[in-house]
């Protein structure tokens, strides 16, 4: 089984994939039409990216089964593509969250005491004092969270540790966990925000979730307050944060942002980092080096348990719900070519199998088959199964 690495990972990483007898390719710099041709030539079967886009072109190239995104999102490969050609897309959610909320908080901080704009002016001999010792400061200051998964999960004693009270909208917050958090369990992403000085941003972007962060978000904002983007930039409608940064003196801190370098380095044409009150990093939420290890390591389990296996985990493009409507049971001896009669049978009827597992009994002589099927096959299919090998022992029919 052969890896091809397309972007930069950790040499820890690539250890382990030497440890797990794993052949691999590494090739950071690889994007593009270089990318197709190098997925071609190789004869890889899984695919490792972090930033990298992964195209159509690119699932269609070669013999791939899995892609592992070595971080949290996976909004950067082309997913229904690979859906359906029947390739794994996993990833390593959680493994960056620490990161992502420490950097969270260092743009809380920075917006707050004017970090940026102290630093630079001392940079160009300038003292301001005067001007820079105003600040709010946090202590009291409600903090509101938008996404309370891993990342928001770890905002939480954070908030604590500095004083601030928690207002948090999740879909799937419930109230006996925001309890358990000790949060205020808000009903919808703008009465989060209407309860907060501070608001924070930790949701994955999904097309239920593109944009969410719209107009009447930002007018139920607090004149003046704080806004921290450490997600993805698609989540929130780009002219309304602008408009609040303009007209209702809306502080920004933005880890992610429209017209984001596709690239490690280039150029920035953004023009929300021209506005005042707007500060921002390289989309540096998940690189430190406690990051990078972990989620190397992950991806190094996720590749050698599909070896093991054959079942990836971390998968992100499974069937929520299969489109089986009926599961066929059968109850057969252990003998060679009693699946094929029985599928064959099924197959002349028009019927498609949506999943399949064979259950060995001990001593290998008998087994029973969980066959789950898009329509019920009627009476005659199943008496056509019957006869088609006399090893079926017994046929049962159930509706999902």
């Amino acid at each position: 089984m052969k890896v091809l690495i397309a972007d930069k990972f950790e040499e820890s990483g690539r250890d382990g994939l030497r440890e797990a007898g794993l052949e691999f390719l590494y090739e950071p710099d690889l994007k593009e039409d270089l990318l197709v041709e190098a997925i071609r030539s190789s004869g890889a079967e899984i695919l490792v990216v972090r930033s990298t886009l992964v195209t159509r072109p690119m699932l269609e190239a070669g013999r791939l089964v899995l892609v592992v995104r070595a971080g949290a999102g996976f909004n950067t490969i082309d997913v229904d593509a690979a859906s359906e050609r029947g390739i794994y897309v996993a990833n390593c959610p959680g493994k960056n969250s620490l990161a992502v909320a420490e950097l969270a908080f260092g743009l809380i901080l920075a917006l707050d005491r004017r970090i940026p704009d102290n630093t630079a002016d001392l940079k160009r001999g300038v003292w301001n004092k005067k001007e820079y010792s105003k600040a709010r400061g946090l202590c009291g200051r409600t903090l509101g969270l938008i996404g309370v998964g891993r990342i928001g999960t770890e905002m939480i004693p954070r908030a604590r540790a500095f004083g601030m009270p928690v207002a948090a909208w999740s879909r799937s917050l419930t109230p006996e966990r925001a309890a358990q958090l000790r949060v205020e369990l808000k009903g919808s992403p703008h009465e989060a925000a209407a309860a907060s000085d501070i608001v924070s941003v930790h949701i994955a972007l999904t097309p239920q979730t593109r944009n969410l962060l719209d107009r009447g978000f930002f007018e139920a904002m607090k004149p003046g307050s704080y806004f921290i983007n450490t997600s993805r930039a698609d989540v929130v409608d780009q002219p309304s944060l602008e408009w609040a940064v303009r007209e209702r003196g809306v502080r920004a801190g933005l880890d992610v942002f429209a017209g984001e370098p596709p690239a490690g380095t280039g150029t920035v044409e953004a023009g929300i980092f021209s506005l005042p009150g707007v500060i921002g990093t390289h989309h540096i939420g998940a690189s430190t080096d406690q990051a990078q290890e972990a989620i190397a390591a992950e991806t190094v389990r996720i590749i050698a348990e599909y070896r093991r296996t054959g079942r990836p985990p971390n998968v992100v493009n499974l069937a929520k719900k299969s489109p089986a409507t009926h599961l066929l049971v059968v109850r057969h001896f252990d003998r060679v070519g009693v699946l094929a009669a029985v599928f064959d049978e099924i197959k002349a009827a028009g019927i498609n199998v949506q999943e399949t597992e064979n259950i060995v009994f001990d001593g290998a002589k008998a087994a029973v088959a969980r066959i789950h099927l898009n329509q019920a096959p009627s009476e005659e299919v199943l008496r056509s199964i019957r006869r088609s090998t006399s090893d079926v022992i017994e046929l049962s029919l159930l509706p999902l």
